[in-house]
């Protein structure tokens, strides 16, 4: 879930839930406990673990740099929870799939890091905030043939460096990936370069970080059903 700071109150938006029990799955919320023994025996009960898009960045002492002027709020209770839950899930074989910061959180726990702000950091950038309409597809991916992303529905080789062209989707952060944490690859880009998703490096573990929204367009866009989809296949 998420904290909202003024109303003391955790929440999350409706669309992931919906999406998981849309195509099958049971949704269960996992409140922002940092507490290990909380978060083991809640997930003990559980299949897979779906990470969430936020509303707050990374605190950058996790990878070793200071604030940057752009850095939007930090809530510790969310990042530290969220490290907690990835250490039991890598612990129980969990599957895993990561959205937005999800994705980021994720590479950050493996040791990866962040763009902290994606316009003033990256040259020639694309803009990565685009608003509403949320679920809008914006900008173009390019997917690796042969990745997961690709078998998907998302690409599979042909064309630049074995990269297949035509995939849109929607953008919502300001943040996005810089160097890529352990057992794990980038499998898609933006045209700026921009990392949009990430996969584990081992053929036993279902690990999935995408940069953009697949809960906002799984009833209308192939790749984002496929996703949820495939997951909770996993889970089963």
């Amino acid at each position: 879930m998420r904290l909202e700071l003024d109303t003391r109150r955790f929440y999350l938006g409706r669309d992931y839930s919906e999406a998981i029990e849309g195509l099958g799955g049971i949704p269960l919320h996992l409140s922002l406990i940092p507490d290990e023994e909380y978060i083991a025996a809640a997930l003990k009960n559980l299949d897979g673990i779906l990470l969430p898009g936020s509303d707050t960045d990374v605190d950058p002492m996790h990878f070793g740099e200071e604030p940057h002027p752009r850095l939007k709020k930090i809530v510790p209770e969310k990042e530290q929870t969220d490290f907690i839950v990835l250490e039991a899930a890598e612990k129980l074989n969990l599957p895993v799939l990561g959205i937005c910061f999800g994705m980021q959180i994720l590479n950050i726990r493996r040791g990866g890091s962040v763009f902290q702000d994606i316009e003033s950091q990256i040259p020639g950038a694309l803009k990565h905030e685009q608003g509403v309409p949320l679920e809008r597809n914006s900008h173009a991916l390019e997917i690796e043939g042969g990745s997961l992303l690709a078998n998907l529905g998302g690409g599979g080789g042909g064309g630049l460096n074995g990269l297949k062209n035509g995939v849109r989707v929607n953008s919502h952060h300001h943040q996005s990936i810089k160097e890529i944490g352990e057992n794990l690859r980038a499998t898609a880009w933006a045209k700026d370069g921009v990392v949009e998703c990430i996969e584990d490096t081992r053929p036993e573990r279902f690990v999935l970080g995408v940069q953009w929204h697949p809960e906002l367009s799984w009833r209308t866009d192939a790749l984002s059903r496929n996703i949820f989809e495939t997951f909770i296949e996993n889970c089963r």
